[in-house]
């Protein structure tokens, strides 16, 4: 009896016992969404809600053929990419990737929440040059996007454009800058496509915390892309959902 080739949303990470954020985050956004997900482990992590106590990297072939696999067994519709650990694993997601005709989103893990590193520091050049390029975008926080333009954390939303103009500019695909690190009472994102003006995303900045964020704020753009939204719609959608998340409320306004 043959499957129904429904679309997917391959996620290529690594696995949180916790349940907080990776994985686990992903396959749940997915799902809100409407969608199914497929998997390609990079990692097996031990984690409490606090801290990061062990990582074992899955060997880059592994991860490269897990990938394979999911493209062959299903009508995967886009490519969620969260922690990748090695430089050898960036290089074998970005082979299978590079001739796939599918909208590929990348929130790049350098460390965990609790400050564990994440990326092995030869990996992080590699996943700017090698990797980015083929992204429809990136969704580096303010520290990610520090490390990614060699410089320091930006202060304001001003700076964090520029630097977030500079990485666009380098690795000719979009940028969205994410503004859960900021201050201010308002949360703002800003998204950067190269030859288009600035967007942003405003929502009000709620006094509550959660892991996993921007696990899914990638996933759920890329839920939104797999369905056929534009970049923009994708990016707003996603935002709601992440709002929404954080509220515990679907009633609360929409974002601006």
């Amino acid at each position: 009896m043959a499957l129904r080739r429904e679309p997917h949303v391959l996620v290529v990470g690594g696995s949180d016992s916790s349940g907080g954020a990776g994985i686990a985050r992903d396959i749940e956004t997915v799902s809100a969404i409407g969608l199914r997900s497929c998997l390609a482990i990079t990692a097996v992590t031990v984690q409490t809600h606090s801290a990061v106590e062990h990582v074992k990297l899955v060997p880059s072939e592994l991860v490269a053929a897990q990938m394979r696999a999911a493209f062959a067994a299903n009508a995967v519709a886009a490519v969620k990419i969260g922690m990748i650990g090695t430089s050898a694993a960036v290089e074998a997601v970005g082979a299978v990737l590079v001739n796939r005709q599918v909208p590929v989103i990348l929130d790049p893990v350098l460390a965990s929440t609790s400050g564990r590193n994440l990326l092995a520091d030869d990996a992080i050049n590699m996943l700017r040059h090698d990797l980015m390029p083929i992204c429809r975008l990136v969704t580096p926080n303010l520290v990610e996007l520090a490390a990614f333009t060699g410089s320091s954390p930006a202060a304001d939303e001003e700076g964090a454009c520029r630097q977030a103009e500079e990485l666009s500019r380098t690795v000719r695909t979009a940028v969205l800058v994410k503004g859960g690190h900021a201050q201010g009472t308002r949360c703002v994102d800003v998204l950067l496509q190269p030859n288009q003006p600035a967007v942003r995303f405003e929502a009000p900045r709620l006094p509550r915390e959660m892991r996993g964020t921007g696990c899914m704020m990638a996933s759920a753009v890329a839920a939104s892309l797999a369905l056929g939204a534009s970049l923009e719609a994708s990016v707003r959608q996603a935002k709601q959902h992440v709002f929404d998340a954080l509220a515990g409320s679907k009633d609360i306004g929409p974002i601006s």
